[in-house]
């Protein structure tokens, strides 16, 4: 299993814009990608602009297979016109 971490820093004055296009992506990533154990948005509780896509996958191949999905191509790069700083994203391992 493969889990992300996507923390995207929103420009205060632009996080309903965010978050407009962020729910689209969490929604067709649910209803399309086989292989998709969990795919959710958390807001920050002390930062309202700070925000982390956190995803759980099968393997590498399911995960690439959704990277280079449409909704995925169309939509992730709509994010970054909302942005302070530049997405982190850390892949994690999960230790047995």
């Amino acid at each position: 299993m493969i889990t992300i971490v996507a923390k995207q820093t929103v420009k205060a004055d632009k996080i309903a814009d965010f978050l407009s296009t962020a729910k689209q992506l969490v929604e067709e990533t649910k209803r399309s990608d086989a292989g998709c154990i969990s795919y959710d948005l958390y807001q920050d509780s002390e930062n309202p602009g700070v925000f982390a896509f956190i995803e759980e996958w099968e393997d590498s191949a399911v995960l690439d297979k959704h990277i280079a999905s449409k909704h995925f191509t169309e939509l992730f790069p709509q994010l970054g016109q909302f942005l302070d700083v530049q997405t982190e994203i850390v892949r994690y391992q999960k230790v047995n």
